[in-house]
């Protein structure tokens, strides 16, 4: 480090170029940067273990702002340490914060900046996909041993420990001892609406080490004190948090300690007071060169220690080396598809009626030994979603060499980490719970469509045909509302062959997460003769045709697609020919070549959509055709009574197309 470079000085750095950016974009959240500079400081100078010129090492630390509001911060530490070097962070990018198609957005997006291990800005998400990379940080380790070994940082706020996905994290966390998970809180005692006393009363270090977690105050200007706090926890055998007691908008007279340092510009007069106040007499975004090259240097530091690993991992055995190659890369193994086929062709011939939860299950069975990155789990409904095959033994804390994560009645907290242990490298994660849950899994299975990861979560009691449960579990609106998020592919089978074929087609979107939908009650095996291609990929096709030319095109999904077989058969006596399209995916059927499109919606007069769930979404492939689905909410009964009593059945269908025809 230079010498002449102070840690004030440093710090300093990092205050005034997200005042300058917040300034010149007249909106942004200095506040936070102000007040977290010296606990950053501290962490990225002598702490942090990264190489600013190769900022994807695999063994890195990993940092994730979870407070993303506060993005400045993490851009300004990405250019002050030139993190990526040519293609990282300039000044000029600086200056464009919170422009239209910068690298700077309001809040930190994974894969558009340097440096952002993960997306976050809804609070909360942060911490919880923290502790999915801790996760994966700790089940790499245990394949890889002598490979993997880093930790995962998180500077919090007040808002994201508020957030109740926040409990669910550190539960999950703390339940696992995932001991390099460390997580700064930046105990600053302001939120927007002013002290935080006017609606929070909870002793944050308390609540950590009631979930397991270690847990201690720091002042969070004193350095010392912020190094020694993370040397005992780096030292614990459980996860910690520091809550650090900080001013928020430190530093400027008139604002500091207040709500109108959380999202408001300083103003001219204010940002000239704050230099005064921190003895910064530079102008607007210049960093002085004593300053840059210690933070270059502190950039540059882990470079020995990167370059020790690489020969670390040039010393493995050659087929350990490619394997771990292959998984940080995300590339499938190649002869997945020769066994997937295989298995498609016995179950052509078996023909079996089962449940698509169960016919998940033995996909789940051939595919995973095959692909050892697969890490499925369920939130504390195992039996119900069949997740768990004998490849996929069960994580303890203890014992992280397994595939299978019992998260928990907490599916926010699931689907958050689970989209941790993606964005981390090295796993593709499943988890799984009622569709109907997807409610509070929302808010993570939006970000992984947002970040371009690949998550394949299993939701089964997909529609009215769970039956007893009744409405509180049957998920009518969730096909419409889980298809509306750009990205995201919702994949609902119709039988055994098509549900392979769908776990297959979301294992290669290695850029969008997918849903699996599956069915509770058992449903009859439609594919019966064998086809090599992937049929489920394309979105929709054909999967009984009409006897001569078609008067009428019945489309459905999942369990709806044999009650639209066997309306065919009803309209066939009538003498009217009927054909049906299975749509297992409508995301990927719109997404085909228009030709493609034209010739599976088909030239008939007559278009019928079935689907156990709302209409909203249909009109784009019936046009105005008659749509047999439901209105609201479902009922508690057997399931066979309760398609019958919301009219979803085979002679409902007919009668709709009959109808459509004579008008």
């Amino acid at each position: 480090m230079a010498a002449s470079a102070t840690h004030d000085s440093m710090a300093n750095a990092i205050r005034f170029l997200s005042v300058d950016a917040v300034e010149k974009a007249k909106s942004g959240h200095a506040g936070l940067p102000m007040g977290a500079a010296d606990v950053v400081t501290v962490l990225f100078r002598d702490v942090l273990k990264f190489d600013a010129a190769d900022p994807h090492w695999p063994d890195r630390d990993r940092f994730v702002l979870s407070a993303g509001h506060g993005s400045m911060l993490l851009y300004g530490l990405a250019y002050l340490t030139g993190l990526g070097g040519d293609k990282g962070l300039t000044i000029d990018d600086l200056k464009a914060f919170r422009q239209v198609g910068s690298k700077t957005p309001g809040h930190p997006e994974h894969g558009r900046t340097v440096g952002v291990e993960t997306t976050t800005g809804p609070l909360g998400q942060g911490i919880a996909t923290a502790a999915g990379m801790a996760l994966a940080e700790r089940m790499l380790a245990a394949q890889f041993p002598g490979v993997v070994d880093h930790r995962t940082y998180v500077l919090a706020s007040d808002g994201d420990l508020m957030e109740g996905v926040s409990q669910e994290a550190i539960a999950i966390a703390g339940h696992l001892r995932l001991s390099k998970l460390i997580v700064f809180y930046d105990d600053n005692g302001i939120s927007i609406d002013g002290r935080t006393s006017l609606s929070d009363s909870v002793d944050q270090v308390a609540r950590f080490r009631s979930a397991g977690w270690n847990a201690s105050h720091v002042d969070g200007r004193d350095v010392e004190a912020i190094r020694a706090a993370i040397a005992d926890a780096q030292q614990a055998d459980r996860p910690t948090l520091i809550a650090c007691k900080t001013t928020i908008g430190f530093g400027s007279p008139g604002k500091q300690g207040t709500s109108k340092a959380h999202s408001d510009a300083l103003g001219t007069d204010e940002v000239a007071a704050t230099r005064k106040n921190l003895d910064w007499p530079h102008p607007p975004f210049v960093i002085p060169d004593d300053v840059l090259a210690a933070w270059r240097d502190a950039g540059a530091r882990g470079a020995a220690e990167r370059e020790a690993w690489a020969k670390r991992l040039a010393e493995l055995d050659p087929a350990r080396r490619s394997e771990f190659e292959r998984r940080v890369r995300g590339d499938l193994p190649k002869d997945l598809d020769g066994v997937i086929d295989a298995y498609k062709r016995q179950l052509a011939e078996q023909a079996p009626d089962v449940a698509t939860r169960k016919a998940g299950e033995g996909a789940l069975a051939v595919i995973a030994p095959l692909v050892p990155e697969l890490v499925t789990g369920s939130a504390d409904l195992t039996p119900s979603n069949n997740t768990k095959v004998a490849a996929t033994k069960e994580i303890t804390p203890e014992d992280f060499s397994g595939r299978y994560v019992h998260w928990g009645v907490r599916e926010h907290g699931m689907a958050a980490a689970c989209n941790g242990l993606a964005v981390h490298g090295g796993f593709i994660p499943s988890g799984a719970s009622f569709l109907c849950f997807t409610d509070y899994a929302r808010p993570a299975l939006r970000l992984a469509a947002l970040m371009k990861i690949r998550v394949v979560h299993v939701f089964t009691h997909d529609s009215i045909g769970l039956g007893e449960d009744g409405p509180t579990h049957q998920p009518v609106e969730h096909f419409a509302a889980l298809r509306a998020i750009p990205n995201l592919y919702l994949w609902r089978p119709a039988d055994s062959v098509e549900t392979v074929e769908c776990w297959q087609a979301a294992l290669e979107h290695a850029h969008s997460p997918s849903i699996l939908a599956l069915s509770r009650q058992s449903l009859p095996a439609l594919r019966r003769t064998h086809v090599v291609e992937n049929l489920s990929a394309r979105g929709a096709y054909e999967i009984a045709p009409a006897e001569g030319e078609a008067a009428v095109s019945i489309f459905a999904s999942g369990s709806e697609v044999s009650l639209a077989v066997a309306a065919q058969q009803i309209l066939k006596g009538k003498g009217i020919a009927a054909r049906v399209v299975s749509v297992p995916c409508m995301d990927a059927f719109f997404e085909q070549p228009e030709d493609y499109r034209k010739s599976v919606i088909g030239a008939a007069r007559v278009r019928v959509g079935v689907e156990a769930a709302v209409r909203l979404g249909w009109d784009a492939i019936i046009g105005d055709g008659p749509f047999i689905g439901m209105t609201g909410f479902g009922e508690s009964g057997p399931y066979k009574a309760v398609y019958q009593f919301f009219g979803i059945t085979p002679e409902a269908v007919a009668e709709a197309a009959e109808t459509r025809l004579k008008a």
